[in-house]
């Protein structure tokens, strides 16, 4: 069988690094993109090429839309195909309150966070709908438990982000169903990655551990685990599903 290939935007670190990791661990061919982690980004490849796996790093900046194009149009050149697409690129800013944020600060993170993921998932979908000849797909995209708790005094802009991500998910998943795509999201919680330290408080998930039932933060692999069984066969009758991996929070 031909290998299917996989796109995980944002994949050099964190959840995105470990999906990458654990789909080719499962068979997929990946492409993953970076911003500026370079050396990271070429690490996860050799990773992937010595799992036997095809893996290609690409920079990217997801809120700039040419980046965009030329990355689908890479894919197209040097794979012919798009299986699947995990939409995973983001942001987030320093913690401040609602009142103390700039209008730029709003902007940048939704043109990454909702503009970026939305002309991402327009490509991904040309690409894979029936209607359009392609095979079928399936969508991942990547929100947060913030855009249910709404994350005040420390960035509310990050979870409205991630609420349009939600509506996206729900909207496509009923638009692409009938085209043989498959879109939902995952929501992690309190998770231990880098994104703490952008935020301006690495510590962040010990101090705040004893909020979630299962008393402790998260591992980017607990997360990745539900976005490579979101985009196998085995998950072939779940769309339009907002799946929570936040520790019961």
């Amino acid at each position: 069988m031909e290998s299917k290939l996989v796109l995980i935007t944002g994949g050099s670190r964190g959840i995105g690094a470990e999906s990458a990791l654990l789909a080719a661990k499962k068979g997929w061919d990946v492409v993953i993109t970076y911003r500026n982690q370079i050396s990271e980004a070429e690490s996860i490849v050799d990773k992937i090429l010595q799992l036997g796996r095809s893996a290609l790093a690409i920079q990217v900046d997801v809120s700039n839309e040419q980046d965009i194009y030329d990355l689908f149009k890479t894919i197209d050149e040097k794979f012919g195909r798009l299986d699947a697409f995990v939409n995973n690129a983001a942001v987030i800013t320093p913690i401040s309150s609602f009142v103390d944020m700039p209008p730029s600060r709003i902007r940048d993170v939704f043109n990454t966070n909702v503009v970026g993921a939305f002309i991402c998932a327009q490509e991904a979908v040309k690409r894979m709908s029936c209607n359009s000849g392609g095979q079928g797909g399936s969508i991942v995209n990547l929100s947060s438990a913030a855009a249910r708790i709404g994350s005040p005094n420390e960035f509310i802009d990050y979870a409205a982000s991630k609420g349009a991500i939600d509506t996206l998910t729900l909207g496509l998943s009923k638009e692409v169903a009938s085209q043989g795509i498959r879109v939902n999201a995952v929501r992690p919680g309190l998770i231990s990655t880098d994104m703490h330290a952008d935020a301006g408080d690495k510590d962040r998930p010990e101090k705040l551990k004893k909020f979630i039932p299962m008393q402790r933060a998260g591992f980017a692999l607990e997360v990745a685990s539900s976005i490579v069984w979101l985009i196998s066969d085995e998950a072939s009758y779940v769309n339009g599903a907002l799946l929570d991996v936040a520790g019961g929070r």
